[in-house]
């Protein structure tokens, strides 16, 4: 069908309905993220985009700072707090100045009180809202789902997050990254904080487990919003074929208890080609009895304790529904169940997987056959 011509209006100049957000992300402070992203304006700048620096913190490092002398910086606003004046981002002239791009610094920072907003990612919300394009940067650590696991881990409470769905909600994340070593080697020399916070910074959260333990949940976290570029951009193109950059796993269960031998051999291949697990049930139109709604109960609870992504969907048919979630998660690999059927039952199994397969892009099917009895029976 030809376009209309106000189809190809909104093509040629299509109206920003609200700003981009760039976050650069890193496992700690001093991997680099505050001069990555100020490296990055200065070449916006050079290219003639209209950028401004709303608020950056240098924390004392020189290069940081003769980098920001290179921009245009919008003056803080001073508010006083039980008579002690303090500085924080002016909100109210960036929307005033309403520049084409801004720089904002620790995104989970907290304003002070008497501040318009709470916190600073708050304040970020006004300014997209406001189609200006914001930089910021943050550390893992401060994402709201994964505070509780840095705090098991590093001993360190985390009193600033900020929700997950702001994270989500940037357009392009970028890593700011170091090896544990490099960034311990800059704290040594003074890089990061003054000389004398150093030996207590490396034997508390700058010890190297530490260091690891965080870069790799820094990494997880990338590589999740790269996966989400790469879905966005599958079905703005229509791609329905199968794009295996990462290994999914998806077991196919039922209301059956034997359907545990299925969830955890779909645990062990996860864990062998370093993939995502999945499963799912499909409810059909009847009602399960008590023992069924127990065992079902039991499965699904099995495959959360192992880490697996429990997708529940009510269809009247079990490849079609099994089919699209392949589609939607991009799954690579898929496990169904085979019981010592026959008849007429047998037909309609094969038949099934014949559906399920027409219905597919590329995607490994393993049929496994489940043991004839529970294995608790045996007991």
């Amino acid at each position: 069908m030809p376009k209309t011509p106000e189809e190809w209006l909104a093509h040629t100049d299509p109206e920003k309905m609200r700003g981009t957000l760039k976050l650069f992300l890193g496992y700690a402070p001093g991997v680099g993220k505050t001069y990555s992203m100020l490296s990055e304006a200065i070449r916006r700048k050079e290219r003639g985009e209209d950028i401004v620096v709303g608020i950056v913190e240098t924390h004392g490092r020189a290069r940081t700072a003769e980098l920001v002398e290179k921009m245009e910086v919008i003056p803080r606003r001073q508010i006083e707090y039980r008579g002690v004046p303090f500085d924080e981002m002016d909100l109210d002239a960036i929307l005033a100045r309403r520049p084409q791009i801004v720089l904002v610094d620790e995104l989970a920072h907290t304003n002070i009180e008497g501040s318009r907003n709470a916190k600073r990612w708050q304040d970020v919300q006004e300014l997209l809202q406001a189609k200006i394009d914001v930089l910021s940067t943050i550390n893992v650590q401060h994402i709201e789902t994964v505070a509780p696991t840095v705090q098991r881990v590093t001993g360190v409470e985390i009193r600033e997050t900020v929700p997950d769905w702001v994270i989500q909600q940037a357009d392009e994340v970028v890593m700011a990254d170091l090896t544990p070593e490099a960034l311990q080697e800059r704290m040594r020399r003074g890089d990061i904080y003054p000389v004398a916070r150093v030996e207590r910074s490396l034997s508390n959260f700058f010890r190297r487990g530490n260091l690891i333990a965080l870069r790799e949940l820094a990494l997880q976290h990338v590589s999740k919003a790269v996966d989400k570029t790469l879905t966005s951009y599958m079905d703005a193109h229509h791609i329905r074929d199968n794009w295996a950059v990462r290994e999914r796993v998806l077991v196919c269960i039922s209301a059956n208890p034997r359907a545990r031998y299925l969830i955890a051999r779909g645990a062990r291949l996860a864990e062998a080609v370093e993939g995502e697990l999945y499963v799912l049930h499909v409810e059909g139109d009847r009602e399960l009895d008590e023992e069924s709604r127990r065992a079902l109960e039991n499965n699904v609870q099995f495959a959360a304790n192992l880490k697996a992504q429990v997708v529940r969907v009510t269809a009247k048919s079990v490849p079609l529904a099994a089919a699209q979630l392949v589609r939607e998660k991009r799954i690579t690999q898929v496990i169904f169940g085979r019981s010592q059927i026959k008849g007429l039952r047998k037909y309609f199994y094969y038949y099934a997987i014949q559906r399920f397969l027409s219905d597919v892009p590329t995607v490994d099917v393993h049929i496994v056959t489940q043991p004839e009895k529970d294995e608790d029976d045996d007991e």
